[in-house]
């Protein structure tokens, strides 16, 4: 089932209160309560299967997703930065006493961004002006979809690998652990994550068969193309 990104980014609610949208649409500030939020996954928790299993889902989202938001909540109930947005917060100046809350912001948000990269029947191939853009900045869409694999493979020890648009050409970038490239000038598409709780309980250390099952059947290449700043 293919959700509706718009349908998906309108959904979460918390009694009464109002929500702001951050720039990628997760709701990431609920005033009644002053706290980021985990937002709702866009398919049910076995929509990807059998290629990232219900198992996977429930501790990667379940756990660890829900784990960067609980931590970062409490972090921010210490610092001046409560009731900020969560891009506010990864952007904000990083000192010795917020470096743990950027990087479990930026993990949320990562994460946030992450399961937005995939859908159910994904891969294919990119239409309109994404297709363009891959064609003038890789030579095709394989050429891309390889640079990625590299990307993803060469990544030494947790991190990710994504897909951003630096003006008017695309690039394939690397970050490590919770960096992200929204704090680089750039515009995020897609990503995909590389920790191991993402792929372990599915391919234990074959991190290249999940990587090639996201590349070839999951990628939302319509979510990349919305991204995009033309």
């Amino acid at each position: 089932m293919q959700v509706n990104r718009r349908q998906f980014l309108s959904t979460l609610t918390a009694g009464s209160a109002a929500l702001v949208l951050g720039n990628i649409g997760f709701p990431d500030k609920v005033y009644a309560t002053e706290s980021v939020i985990l937002p709702k996954l866009p398919y049910p928790g076995d929509a990807l299967a059998p290629y990232i299993s219900a198992q996977t889902i429930s501790f990667h989202y379940g756990k660890h997703h829900q784990g960067y938001v609980d931590k970062l909540n409490k972090l921010l109930s210490q610092s001046d930065l409560v009731g900020a947005s969560l891009e506010t917060i990864i952007k904000a100046p990083t000192g010795p006493d917020k470096v743990d809350i950027f990087h479990n912001a930026a993990q949320v948000w990562n994460h946030n961004f992450y399961w937005l990269s995939l859908r159910p029947k994904g891969g294919g191939k990119p239409e309109g002006e994404l297709a363009k853009l891959i064609e003038v900045s890789f030579g095709s869409v394989e050429a891309l979809k390889e640079e990625l694999k590299k990307a993803a493979l060469t990544q030494f020890g947790s991190g990710w690998a994504w897909l951003v648009q630096e003006g008017e050409k695309l690039k394939v970038w690397q970050t490590d652990n919770a960096d992200t490239p929204l704090t680089k000038g750039v515009t995020p598409l897609l990503n995909i994550d590389v920790w191991e709780h993402a792929y372990y309980l599915d391919y234990q250390n074959q991190r290249v068969d999940y990587v090639n099952a996201v590349l070839e059947h999951l990628v939302n290449w319509e979510f990349a193309a919305k991204n995009l700043k033309i």
